[in-house]
């Protein structure tokens, strides 16, 4: 009986030790994209991006949602798709940059 409850105990230690670093993987991936999605609409307010380029930009955003609930659709986000949307986020952020600094706007 004693080594079923210490059996029991050590699963459940070890399962929950796993669930926050799932969530931390995660909460980083999110927070990234919401100072991405903070940059897009402060330079929309700011008058530096066209009204296409501000599609173009949520369009990519809303693309990047995607890939992220398909790649944790199975319950597990590989290093592979979490590489993946990675450079996805990093080329996004390249075009934020450039839509907003090539001197066209919308005045």
């Amino acid at each position: 009986m004693k080594k079923i409850i210490i059996s029991a105990l050590a699963l459940l230690t070890v399962t929950f030790a796993a669930v926050p670093m799932a969530q931390a993987q995660s909460y980083r991936s999110e927070a990234r994209e919401s100072r991405q999605e903070y940059r897009i609409h402060r330079s929309a307010r700011r008058g530096d991006l066209t009204p296409r380029e501000y599609r173009q930009l949520q369009r990519q955003q809303h693309r990047i949602d995607r890939a992220k609930r398909a790649a944790a659709r199975d319950g597990h986000i590989s290093r592979a798709e979490r590489r993946k949307i990675e450079r996805m986020q990093d080329r996004a952020s390249r075009n934020i940059y450039r839509k907003s600094n090539n001197g066209r706007g919308y005045y």
